[in-house]
């Protein structure tokens, strides 16, 4: 579609819901404003709109978080972006709305636990790794915090999803969505030492699908691994209290303080919307601010 009809449409649009909403003259020119935003961006991105998908909106919404826009900002334009393909679907102009079920950004929500990365060095120096146990728990650290796992999503891997070779795992996350996350060379050489040094000392069953065991040998519960965690916490980190999803956090967190940007952090997560990712931007600019005064001559 030609940028003379993307435009049209636009028109078109608010048009519509001037005269049906009785809206003000700047809150019409907000909303065209915002879509016209929305259809530069998709020109340079091969797309128009009329042709884009929930991925290609939330990476449009994913680079207004990078550039700093504040939350209440991008919540209006997903507003008008959400007014828009529904109307387009409506009308029977798509039939599929690529917006419905992107998430307004959550304003206001609780900052996780602040754990450095000194902090999950001394968590994963935890475990006594002279011992079976000890081994096994480093190695689900190690996971966790290289891959950002959920605790569910670890207990329930199974050896058929790990792919040595490429260093690889597929997660089956939250609704069923299949996504592939690198492991990374260190937590991948602790997985090796598991299989070969571990795991096939406690198996009491050949058939065990599952890569992470207790002592008994059977599936490792949900339950034991807060329980070891939170052990480890208080040992290493001066009775400080994180669970299972603070390496979640923290994977997240240091990704985008070592320069990743957010669109390939939701990715990574498993996020459906970018609402869930954004309370990530919260800390990692926090963090920035801490740098930026204690080491600008200005600071």
């Amino acid at each position: 579609m030609h940028r003379a009809l993307n435009e049209n449409i636009i028109d078109k649009y608010c048009d519509s819901i001037w005269i049906e909403k009785g809206l003000s003259k700047n809150t019409i020119v907000s909303y065209s404003l915002d879509l016209k935003g929305l259809q530069s961006w998709l020109q340079n991105n091969n797309k128009n709109l009329m042709n884009c998908s929930e991925s290609d909106l939330n990476s449009f919404l994913a680079t207004k978080f990078d550039n700093g826009i504040a939350a209440s900002s991008i919540t209006r334009s997903l507003s008008s972006i959400k007014g828009f393909y529904t109307w387009l679907q409506v009308s029977g102009s798509i039939q599929i709305n690529p917006s419905e079920l992107i998430e307004s950004p959550k304003v206001g929500r609780k900052l996780p636990i602040n754990l450095s990365e000194n902090d999950i060095d001394k968590l994963l120096d935890a475990p006594d790794c002279t011992t079976l146990r000890g081994k096994r728990d480093k190695t689900i650290l190690e996971l966790l915090y290289a891959t950002g796992l959920r605790i569910s999503e670890l207990t329930n891997l199974e050896l058929s999803q790990i792919d040595l070779k490429r260093g690889l795992i597929k997660i089956l996350g939250k609704g069923g969505k299949e996504r592939i996350v690198p492991i990374g060379e260190t937590a991948l050489d602790w997985v090796r030492d598991y299989l070969d040094n571990v795991r096939k000392d406690i198996i009491n069953k050949n058939d065990n699908i599952y890569l992470f065991l207790s002592d008994k040998g059977t599936k490792l519960s949900r339950k034991l691994c807060w329980n070891f965690i939170s052990s480890y916490s208080k040992q290493a980190l001066d009775n400080k209290y994180i669970s299972p999803h603070s390496l979640r956090h923290a994977f997240a967190t240091h990704l985008l303080n070592n320069g990743a940007d957010l669109r390939s952090v939701q990715m990574l997560l498993g996020h459906s919307s970018l609402s869930t990712t954004q309370i990530y931007t919260h800390v990692a600019k926090e963090r920035l601010i801490k740098f930026h005064n204690k080491f600008h001559p200005r600071g």
